[in-house]
């Protein structure tokens, strides 16, 4: 029996997360304030108090996910047997399993919020979810299309996110409907992440993880770019630099667990969303949400 931890990624977030961790746990409050320290900002005062709009801010969202996720991990003494994130929730996975410093990890989610933020400025797109339609026609949609568009997100099967340059994404929505897609509707997100026009923001971000120092997990981190399990501190790095213009597989991601003998998952953080696509990708498998203790 092997118990998987998984970690959400941007758009879980919520006005209030952590707080009682904050309240009630003097190492989380530790952690915390030790983040506020290198973030330059009170981020606490946002994830806790701030308005929607403020969370909303990439240099606020990213990293206060990755911290409710892993104060909430040390919090409740996690040792998993496998893990696995969800896009920047990959970064969780890996100090969760030591293959970070909590530290690095949160300096790296940092730039990388960042480097998107900028990536999206220089080069604007957008996103959209395409329902009921086989993974390998909507990839197909894409392909016969002008202009940059590319599958982005492998959420579960049914459920596959688009990217890329706004016209190229609204074009395929259009085909996607016309081939009998259930939806194909733009989502609220500031550029398109996980396609080409990322590689300003790999670029940038590929010194920094370059230059962090990862060491091997105490569990094997199945990565969203291939989607298989990984142990090996050179192959997480260049996996992790790979990530920002390769698309998310969880859906493999959640089959290779499955394949390799995990029968209970918990998503740890903000939001259900995991839980959600882990259940439509096997619906008699265990699994758990936590956002508090």
């Amino acid at each position: 029996m092997k118990h998987a931890y998984v970690f959400p990624g941007q758009g879980a977030q919520s006005v209030g997360m952590g707080k009682d961790l904050y309240d009630n746990v003097p190492e989380a409050k530790a952690l915390f304030e030790k983040a506020n320290e290198i973030l330059g900002f009170r981020i606490t005062d946002i994830m806790f108090a701030g308005t929607d709009e403020e969370l909303r801010q990439t240099k606020v969202t990213q990293p206060a996910v990755f911290l409710h996720s892993v104060v909430l991990a040390r919090a409740l003494g996690v040792v998993p047997d496998a893990a696995a994130g969800h896009s920047l929730g990959e970064f969780s996975a890996l100090v969760v399993a030591g293959a970070l410093s909590f530290e690095d990890g949160l300096r790296l989610v940092s730039k990388r919020a960042m480097a998107m933020q900028g990536a999206c400025e220089q080069r604007p797109g957008t996103m959209a979810a395409v329902l009921a339609l086989p993974d390998e026609k909507v990839e197909e949609l894409c392909a016969s299309v002008d202009g940059v568009v590319v599958a982005a997100n492998y959420n579960c099967p049914g459920q596959l996110v688009i990217s890329g340059a706004v016209e190229a994404v609204d074009a395929v929505c259009a085909l996607a409907k016309e081939a009998g897609a259930k939806r194909a509707l733009r989502l609220s997100v500031g550029g398109a992440f996980h396609s080409p026009l990322m590689e300003p923001a790999r670029v940038e971000l590929e010194r920094a993880i370059a230059e962090a120092p990862f060491h091997a997990p105490s569990c094997p981190i199945y990565q969203n770019v291939d989607a298989k399990p990984h142990t090996d501190p050179a192959e997480i790095r260049a996996n992790l630099i790979a990530q920002l213009t390769a698309p998310v597989r969880w859906t493999q991601i959640v089959r290779h667990m499955l394949a390799d003998g995990v029968t209970e998952f918990t998503e740890l953080g903000p939001g259900t969303v995991l839980q959600g696509l882990i259940r439509k990708v096997d619906g008699s498998v265990t699994v758990e949400s936590k956002a508090t203790l």
